[in-house]
């Protein structure tokens, strides 16, 4: 769906009073069933990384009755019984920001942790700042170093940061070795696959569990692998096998996922994933990483990560009704995992409101605000209780039931049958949502401007709905522009088709959906649209692109019927950075045209296109 668009079917609905896209905590109020046979030793945790910063900063925290509180205790006092803090080797040679979490600042919080009784898991870096799937710089201090080195590396200082937590008393409970490395870590040497099949990365990886287990022989700690995308399969499938069956490393207990439903899938696709690969592989699985937004509103000036099209996508609200629904969502499926492999979830950096100098770098915002679970004067939200909530035997279970049904609003064009949605957006009474199929009247055709209503009902409900329709001049040419049913209906695709697919994820798409490409060898790809009946005069044709860059030719194309074809380059530079590319003053005679984006790519470039436009110039 185009951008626009998108914020005129919110508007519509916000002016029709169909929908309630956020509530201060006063006004929430949140309810959450108990999951039935929850286990006492469920981890409920929470990434708690930020604190030091926050605190230094200025941050008070108070509970969700406006007493502050030490923002520990807040946690234990709602049912948090894990924390989660990460270690960067040494963060003063990076850019800084992002907490600054050295082993310090760890060991600290750990002992913090452990005297409130709650057990910790510590995230392993190995990384001066963010380690993540599109980066994983090696510490500044290991620059240059041999791969045997490296491994050396990895062990001896794995081991002397254990042994600092033992010598405080406060060993862990849990540790990772790395974080998120579905891609690798301390590149370049340890990419995945790499051109090794992942040789060097499982060398790497064997010097941290090694290192743990030899100081720690009674096994008292749980060594987990941590990926992100938690709900694709294929991913952990590829890298599993890898690293399990290629490369013998085994000896850890637990996978690891990162799973955040407007980027990484459907709940559905979560569970398949996790049932799948603790069946596979004989593992534990714990969800460590997760977040739901409780409001859509930004804090600071800086961009959040998470917004409108994220909560669509998402399937949760952007309440605290919304947010504490989400979780209890992830921690159902988790807990469902066959044979109890499934061990719990870990919330990432609810604490993280915004506060003034503390963001993801230093001189930069904070994108996280409106994901925590504090709302921006540092109270915590209704939605907290979800940790207490769903482990609470005598707690009240109450069916979801139908609250309200968006307003879509529509752009139709004169002469032309206007394309109404198939499915509208349903929110229940916990602020879930679902996509429902919907009966209209016959599709009208309008012969004048204005804005007009047209009336349909939800099959499954039985409720009526209605549909707001603005008709303009501009006429988009373009069958499926925005690839919103998720397909490449009315699209060519020609050359390594297995190289394109349509996707539904925030920050890779404008809407819901987009026309996704990858592979891992070089590939030509082109896709287009032929049009036929056109009126005399001239086009323009623009496309909406992001991605990782690198292709050795990519290009918006447009062919007239006189057989000239016209181009201009597409540059992308990074992930969810959108750049719109246009071709104007297209003379059409004949009525025909072509148009569309031609490719030559190289093994591993990846990217997304969207919101495709051709309309005659006024």
């Amino acid at each position: 769906m185009q951008k626009g668009k998108l914020t005129k079917y919110i508007m519509g609905a916000l002016l029709a009073g169909a929908l309630t896209f956020s509530a201060t905590p006063s006004e929430a109020a949140v309810q959450v069933n108990p999951i039935p046979g929850l286990s006492a030793t469920f981890i409920k945790g929470a990434d708690l990384s930020m604190v030091p910063a926050l605190e230094a900063s200025g941050a008070q925290f108070k509970d969700v009755d406006g007493t502050p509180k030490d923002v520990l205790q807040i946690f234990k006092d709602h049912g948090v019984n894990w924390v989660r803090f990460r270690i960067w080797n040494n963060p003063k040679t990076g850019p800084g920001g992002g907490g600054d979490t050295d082993e310090a600042k760890a060991l600290a919080m750990t002992k913090r942790a452990k005297a409130l009784g709650l057990k910790v898991l510590i995230d392993f870096h190995y990384s001066d700042f963010w380690a993540d799937p599109g980066k994983q710089a090696k510490p500044a201090a290991w620059e240059g170093h041999s791969k045997d080195q490296l491994v050396k590396d990895v062990y001896d200082y794995t081991a002397k940061v254990l042994k600092d937590f033992q010598a405080q008393g406060t060993q862990p409970d849990m540790i990772q070795v790395g974080n998120e490395i579905m891609n690798g870590m301390m590149w370049p040497e340890g990419k995945f696959p790499g051109n090794d099949n992942g040789k060097e990365l499982a060398r790497l990886v064997q010097a941290g569990l090694q290192a743990i287990h030899d100081n720690d022989p009674k096994h008292e700690i749980r060594t987990m692998i941590h990926l992100a995308d938690g709900g694709n399969n294929w991913i952990y499938q590829n890298f599993f096998n890898a690293l399990i069956n290629d490369n013998k490393v085994n000896d850890f207990d637990v996978i690891g996922l990162s799973y955040y439903p407007f980027w990484h899938g459907t709940l559905d696709d979560l569970s398949n994933n996790i049932n799948d690969i603790s069946k596979r592989y004989n593992k534990d699985v714990i969800v460590v990483e997760t977040a739901f937004g409780y409001t859509n509103q930004n804090f600071d000036k800086m961009p959040n990560a998470y917004g409108a099209a994220e909560e669509r996508i998402g399937g949760f609200r952007s309440t605290p009704q919304g947010q504490a629904s989400g979780l209890r969502a992830v921690m159902e499926r988790v807990a469902k995992v066959p044979n109890n492999r499934g061990l719990g979830m870990f919330y990432w950096a609810p604490d993280w409101y915004a506060v003034p100098n503390v963001g993801w770098k230093t001189g930069e915002g904070n994108e996280w605000d409106n994901l925590a679970m504090f709302d921006n004067n540092g109270r915590a939200l209704e939605s907290m209780d979800v940790w207490n909530d769903v482990s609470n035997p005598n707690g009240k279970t109450v069916t979801p039931t139908f609250k309200e049904v968006e307003v879509p609003t529509v752009i139709g064009n004169i002469g032309v049958p206007v394309q109404l949605p198939k499915k509208v957006l349903v929110t229940y009474s916990d602020d879930h949502t679902q996509e429902m199929d919907v009966n209209w009247e016959k599709a009208p055709t309008y012969s004048k401007l204005g804005t007009y209503k047209v009336k349909g009902t939800i099959a499954a409900l039985k409720q009526p709905v209605t549909a707001q329709v603005k008709v303009i001049k501009k006429v988009n040419l373009f069958k499926n522009p925005g690839f919103e049913d998720v397909t490449l209906n009315g699209w060519t695709v020609e050359g390594d088709t297995a190289a394109v697919n349509a996707i539904s994820k925030a920050g890779d798409s404008l809407g819901k959906g987009s026309l996704h490409y990858w592979a891992d060898h070089a590939f030509k790809i082109k896709v287009s649209q032929s049009f036929k009946n056109l009126k005399p005069g001239k086009y323009t044709v623009r496309v909406s692109t992001q991605g990782g860059g690198g292709q050795s030719s990519y290009k918006l194309f447009v062919q007239g019927d006189n057989g000239k074809m016209q181009t201009t380059d597409i540059k992308d530079t990074a992930w969810n950075k959108w750049n719109t590319v246009e071709i104007k003053d297209v003379e059409i005679k004949g009525g025909t045209a072509t148009a569309g984006v031609m490719m030559d790519g190289a093994a591993g470039n990846w990217g997304t296109m969207d919101n495709f436009e051709f309309f005659q110039q006024e």
